[in-house]
């Protein structure tokens, strides 16, 4: 596991920097092309996420070894509202703004594994993995 890269999302700047540092780790652990497109697909619509609706937050990105496998994981923290029903957040298309619905959902089915922890006035934390092939 390497240190963790802490980043704060207040801004557009901070989106890009989540997308920069989540691409050169991914490039790090040697995950494809594709994978690292992937990957930075989902960490962008989450940072972007924690900013439109969480009012900001904060991107962990960290290297990580488990159980033979290398990938990168990222977690996006905010204390914004929340989400009131997950499932239907998780819904394709549902949107709580004006966006197309693909953000939650969408970022679900680009990671391996996707992680999401939030209630109604405690804010949001999702977690994703992205594993080497």
């Amino acid at each position: 596991m390497t240190d963790p890269v802490v980043l704060s999302i207040t801004g557009n700047n901070g989106v890009v920097m989540a997308r920069q540092t989540v691409r050169s780790m991914a490039q790090e652990c040697r995950l494809s092309l594709v994978e690292q497109t992937k990957l930075v697909t989902a960490a962008s619509e989450l940072a972007r996420n924690a900013l439109i609706y969480g009012g900001g937050g904060t991107m962990t990105a960290t290297i990580v070894d488990e159980s033979g496998r290398r990938g990168v994981r990222v977690v996006f923290a905010d204390e914004g509202p929340g989400i009131a029903d997950i499932d239907l957040a998780l819904t394709d298309g549902w949107t709580s703004g004006n966006g197309m619905g693909l953000g939650l959902s969408g970022s679900r089915r680009l990671v391996d594994d996707f992680v999401l922890n939030s209630a109604a006035g405690q804010g949001t934390t999702v977690t994703i993995t992205k594993w080497a092939r």
